[in-house]
């Protein structure tokens, strides 16, 4: 059997997602040759590229849902997860379907849809319903899921530990949101076979981090240099340079007080409008914006607390005319 796990690429956990599901796959469902295709967001209306799908098991993990027959397993959390109300539909008579045929038989524990928006990170949730729906043992996983929910959840101690890098994982996300094409592929199959500091003591993954780290280093400088807060948002636009990622807990490392950012950044296949929510801003939950509502209104999507909307590289001034409106609104709550 052949298996192909598409994740969210540059994410650390939709990496570890990848992992998580490659080991539940080959412990509970049967032996496979695996292989990996990192996903990316792409602008408004792009549907799911179905061309990569392949003949046998299709998993997505940490990303949007397709409708398409060839996908086999699906686990997401994001508020996000379905482009349209068709998708959901779908996804609701996927669910229905396997509840009639009954979770016991043999086509109900060769395939899974899996979703829930309460989850912090997608490989907390795959572990669970491993654990829980097949008897899986989520033993010697515990550092993995731990990494995830911190990171996904952003759910640092402060801004320091979020920027500082001294933590394995912290080092691992750099490269990992950093990295080239084909580099996350060879970090997959590792995570759950290994700690995290013995990933990243792995020469091609050392061979990364020097560079990245500078590169991080000099991110800071240029976020010091463009970034301006005005009525608890901070806002940036760094399109004239080509960048894959930063760390996205710069802005309220370099504004505390900040609670929102809204940040415009270009890459080799898009223009992103990066919004957030300072993880430790004093303000109550029930006053804070729901920002996956608000990217959704212009395409985008994401969590409660962080969320982002794509264009494509040429549209640099419509995204910019978009993310003014954005911060402009939540100027306007904050």
């Amino acid at each position: 059997m052949n298996c192909r796990v598409f994740h969210h690429d540059h994410c650390f956990d939709g990496a570890c997602s990848a992992s998580v599901f490659t080991r539940f796959y080959r412990e509970c469902i049967g032996a496979a040759e695996f292989s990996y295709h990192g996903l990316m967001h792409q602008a408004a209306g792009v549907p799911f590229d179905e061309s990569a799908l392949i003949d046998g098991d299709n998993a997505i993990v940490d990303f949007k849902y397709s409708t398409s027959p060839k996908v086999t397993w699906w686990f997401d959390h994001h508020q996000s997860a379905f482009l349209t109300p068709e998708d959901r539909m779908d996804f609701m008579a996927w669910q229905a379907q396997a509840n009639s045929t009954g979770e016991g038989t043999k086509s109900a524990r060769q395939s899974g849809k899996f979703y829930d928006p309460n989850y912090v990170s997608c490989t907390g949730l795959i572990l669970d319903v491993a654990a829980n729906k097949f008897g899986f043992s989520t033993k010697g996983l515990e550092e993995l899921r731990y990494w995830a929910d911190i990171v996904d959840g952003a759910k640092y101690e402060s801004a320091d530990a979020a920027v500082g890098m001294t933590a394995p994982a912290m080092k691992l996300t750099m490269v990992i949101e950093n990295s080239g094409p084909g580099f996350v592929t060879r970090v997959i199959p590792l995570l759950t076979e290994m700690s995290l500091q013995e990933v990243l003591d792995q020469p091609f993954i050392q061979a990364e981090l020097g560079p990245r780290m500078e590169r991080h280093l000099a991110g800071i400088e240029l976020l010091r240099e463009r970034i301006k807060l005005e009525r608890d948002v901070t806002t940036f636009d760094i399109t004239d340079r080509i960048t894959e990622g930063y760390n996205k807990f710069i802005p309220y490392y370099l504004n505390p007080t900040a609670v929102y950012n809204v940040g415009l950044s270009r890459s080799s296949f898009r223009t992103k409008i990066s919004v957030g929510t300072n993880p430790w801003t004093t303000l109550p939950v029930s006053e804070l914006a729901n920002l996956a509502e608000i990217c959704e209104s212009y395409g985008g999507g994401g969590h409660a607390r962080v969320g982002a909307v794509s264009f494509a590289p040429d549209k640099q001034e419509d995204a910019r005319k978009a993310a003014g409106e954005i911060a402009a609104l939540l100027r306007s709550r904050a």
